[in-house]
């Protein structure tokens, strides 16, 4: 008995994972929202975010987790973009220090601003945790669509992640915030 339920956990933990590494997720063409949501953390994601911007593929984008002492003008300069797109557009949230505060930060901000639709932008590994956590704070109201930048993570950082998805996943799902 006990072997027999070790053996149907290890098989129900393998098909989670092939789920779970599909769900990565893919850039995006051509959708537009009302909002984009960089999630700070890995490489390609502002640019991705930025670009998105330069397409007008939305009205004003929130980079979420940046450092404190970073100001707009130093992130206009660094990625080479019009300070004025940083004036106009582009907010800087400084709260968020992990995942779930990123989904709270973020939560507040599309509320503030009344958005009913946004682009989560963040890397492929990322995606399946951040929209869970991002769904759970907006709630249905909101429509979330990902767009993944696309790396190429090692199997260690992908069951790491996997991990991280499974336990965040049952904590919800047991009414735990």
């Amino acid at each position: 008995m006990i072997w027999r339920t070790a053996a149907i956990l290890v098989v129900a933990w393998a098909l989670g994972f092939a789920v779970f590494m599909m769900s990565l997720g893919k850039p995006l063409a051509g959708e537009k929202t009302d909002a984009i949501v960089v999630l700070t953390g890995g490489p390609g994601r502002i640019d991705r975010g930025l670009a998105l911007m330069q397409q007008h593929a939305a009205k004003r984008m929130l980079v979420s987790g940046v450092d404190p002492d970073v100001r707009p003008q130093e992130l206009a300069a660094e990625y080479k973009v019009s300070r004025d797109l940083f004036r106009c557009c582009i907010d800087l949230g400084h709260e968020a220090v992990d995942t779930r505060s990123n989904a709270d930060e973020t939560a507040r901000w599309v509320r503030e601003h009344h958005y009913r639709s946004v682009r989560l932008v963040t890397s492929d590994w990322h995606m399946p945790r951040a929209r869970l956590e991002l769904a759970h704070a907006l709630g249905s109201n909101v429509e979330l669509i990902g767009d993944s930048v696309a790396t190429k993570p090692r199997l260690r950082m992908l069951f790491a992640e996997y991990h991280k998805y499974l336990v965040r996943r049952v904590a919800l799902l047991a009414g735990f915030d």
